[in-house]
């Protein structure tokens, strides 16, 4: 699990190995995915040995390996709790900063 890692690094070389794991299953070469993804090999490599890479470049692999799905696991959806929506009158549209006193005003 992603979970039991803890450092940034440790998630993004665990990301990466399961990346190449999914490519290997497919029985695709890394030239034939990054052809696919549109990225360069040196991309591909970076991201399934875990040494830096962008959002892009995962989304574009996920998508040339047909693994889009994953997506939905990594960030899933925000759902509304009904026990919440019986405690609000409504969904909140934005979120405020708390308001600042002036001087004077608050404590007197």
């Amino acid at each position: 699990m992603i979970a039991e890692f803890n450092t940034p690094e440790e998630i993004e070389a665990n990301l990466g190995e399961r990346v190449r794991r999914i490519r290997l299953s497919r029985n695709i070469d890394q030239r034939t995915t990054a052809s696919k993804a549109g990225i360069s090999e040196k991309a591909l490599r970076n991201l399934e040995t875990g040494r830096g890479s962008t959002v892009d470049t995962l989304v574009r692999t996920l998508k040339a390996l047909d693994s889009v799905q994953g997506i939905d696991l990594l960030a899933p959806e925000v759902t509304v709790d009904p026990l919440a929506m019986l405690h609000s009158r409504k969904p909140r549209q934005r979120v405020r900063r708390p308001r600042k006193h002036k001087q004077g005003e608050a404590g007197q």
